[in-house]
């Protein structure tokens, strides 16, 4: 899961970003039209991709460190396979029907007509689409997570009481082994704990903007959209630094 996370995040940096970088800092867009849906198409699925894997990673993690015994039978291999079809299969479906049916733009035609530019490539949502990717995109996944790291934590600190009073020790061999085993799935939790901190902080932003803009008549200013859509994208730049 994380080697597949890791690769998203680098096709993002890779084919979906120097384009977004050109098209901030030039306001216009310069590669046609049919590579302006495919480009808004990957960025699309690789941002959702990467989300949808943070969210399957909590739920490896919530095994791991609140059901150590039954880990290995419950994530097995094939339903790892299950995760990554999820989180790859979802957002290229979801991605690619979205941008070429042009669903996101109806209604707001006028708007996108009145953009005097060289080319156009600006990915907007209207009122429907706007809640409804955000939602798939990111609260649905990021209340998942939220919710199962909670419960981690919960269980991590019941673990780690029952561990000082040694009543755990006829359950899991000695002691040292299960301060040992504690020790290395609490760093793992806290590390994935961080990355999903990061997540909502570089992309709630970006996800609010998306559901408020169409209700404003997408009067949001250009630099903010920038600066929101950016503080997003350094999300994939965080985690392996993380």
């Amino acid at each position: 899961l994380i080697l597949s996370m890791a690769t998203t995040d680098f096709l993002l940096s890779c084919v979906v970003m120097p384009f977004s970088m050109i098209r901030s800092i030039e306001s216009c867009w310069y590669f046609g039209d049919l590579f302006c849906k495919v480009h808004s198409c990957c960025d699309i699925m690789l941002c959702t991709t990467s989300i949808f894997h943070l969210c399957f990673i909590s739920v490896d993690r919530y095994y791991a460190v609140c059901d150590p015994l039954h880990y290995v039978t419950k994530i097995t291999i094939s339903l790892v396979g299950v995760f990554l079809f999820i989180s790859w299969s979802i957002p290229i479906f979801f991605a690619f029907g979205l941008v070429f049916s042009e669903l996101n733009i109806i209604g707001a035609e006028d708007f996108v007509a009145a953009i005097d530019c060289t080319g156009l490539c600006v990915l907007i949502f209207n009122k429907l689409w706007g809640v409804l990717a955000s939602f798939i995109a990111f609260f649905l996944p990021g209340t998942v997570m939220v919710g199962i790291y909670i419960h981690i934590f919960t269980v991590a600190r019941k673990h780690a009481k029952q561990i000082g009073t040694g009543s755990m020790m006829k359950h899991v061999g000695s002691e040292s082994k299960m301060k040992a085993s504690t020790k290395t799935e609490s760093k793992a939790t806290k590390t994935l704990s961080i990355v999903m901190g990061v997540f909502v902080l570089c992309w709630l932003p970006f996800f609010v903007l998306t559901i408020t803009d169409p209700f404003v008549n997408f009067t949001t200013p250009e630099d903010l959209y920038n600066v929101f859509l950016w503080l997003g994208y350094f999300n994939s730049t965080f985690n392996p630094i993380i």
